[in-house]
């Protein structure tokens, strides 16, 4: 009886999730409208923050509790699967444009706070007789670099706002031309956006609080599920945990994808991914105290970086990522998860 109660919990956070995410995505394209914000940058900052607050509220929870694997494991497994399986299935629906700003700088951040972050945890690669930890000092360095993110998305910002400028001046130069182009010059100085300002950070609002309470049902719901069938620790943080808590990535992803906002998607899992590790991890790592010992081996931290790289080489070559490498996303996917599952019952 319990585990049929779970799974009806378990449905219901979905129906949740998927329409908080449908609101979400179009209030968030609507703000960015209103704002005149390009919607790489809200996908990178509000869409990304907002989809990553599950995985937030899972860290602080387990910090607490002493979970410490349920912390790591639902973010490296997270940011694994925002890429194998999010973007594997965004691209699938149809192919990523990306663009060029993305692939020379977005996309080598999420590299670098990558390493950074499997190198931290990787204390015995130097020395064998240290035991792998995550220490406060770590969750510092780590916030400290995502400070850094945050003041290249101020500085983005600014250089859109001097370029917006200029246009104004070309149009208003235009204006003085002749009768034929004061409607082009209009246009171009301002735009009706799609919904009113308040109504767009109401359709925010709302669609963040059905993402994270759909979130919250669903991740309640498959650990319970995975505790009662006796699933191990790890692997409830490595699949159920990671997955319930990307839904919201994953969802807005192909909610987006399909609306022809391939900004937002790929902004979402780039933003996603470096506020996963800066502040679902750094942040209470370096306030509430560190985890003094890792369990993850070499191959969880291996997959997590390796596609990273994946998608910078799949986005650098035609600034798109395409069904086929798509495809091969999606196979690495079922290929880590397969050994993590068959790993995880003490199969190998």
């Amino acid at each position: 009886m319990e585990i049929l109660l779970q799974i009806l919990i378990l449905i219901v956070g979905f129906v949740i999730l998927i329409k908080g995410a449908d609101i979400f995505v179009d209030g968030a394209s609507a703000t960015a409208e209103n704002f005149k914000v390009p919607k790489m940058l809200i996908g990178l900052t509000i869409v990304a923050f907002g989809t990553s607050a599950p995985e937030f509220a899972v860290s602080v929870k387990s910090l607490l509790s002493g979970n410490t694997d349920m912390l790591l494991g639902n973010v490296i497994g997270s940011n694994i699967l925002n890429i194998l399986l999010i973007l594997g299935i965004a691209s699938m629906v149809r192919p990523l444009v990306v663009h060029s700003n993305t692939v020379k700088k977005e996309l080598p951040i999420v590299i670098l706070m990558t390493v950074m972050f499997a190198t931290l945890m990787l204390d015995n690669l130097f020395d064998k007789t240290m035991t792998p930890a995550f220490t406060r000092q770590d969750g510092v360095v780590i916030v400290l670099a995502f400070g850094i993110f945050i003041y290249y998305l101020i500085g983005m910002n600014r250089a859109r706002k001097t370029a917006e400028e200029l246009k104004k001046v070309d149009a208003a130069l235009e204006l003085l031309e002749g009768t034929k182009k004061q409607e082009k010059a209009k246009k171009a100085i301002e735009q009706d956006p799609p919904m009113k300002l308040w109504k767009a950070v109401l359709c925010t609002i709302f669609g963040i609080v059905g993402i994270v309470i759909g979130s919250n049902f669903v991740v309640d719901s498959a650990s319970s599920i995975a505790t009662i069938l006796g699933v191990p620790a790890k692997m409830i943080a490595l699949t159920i945990v990671a997955l319930g808590t990307s839904l919201p990535e994953l969802v807005t992803s192909v909610v987006a994808t399909k609306k022809g906002e391939a900004d937002i998607a790929i902004g979402n899992v780039v933003g996603s991914n470096i506020f996963n590790i800066g502040i679902v991890t750094g942040l209470p790592v370096a306030i509430l105290g560190g985890i003094p010992e890792i369990s993850f081996s070499y191959v969880d931290l291996a997959i997590m970086v390796a596609s990273a790289i994946a998608l910078y080489i799949f986005a650098r070559d035609d600034r798109r990522i395409s069904r086929l490498e798509g495809s091969i996303l999606l196979t690495t996917f079922v290929v880590y998860y397969s050994y993590v599952v068959i790993s995880g019952l003490g199969v190998i």
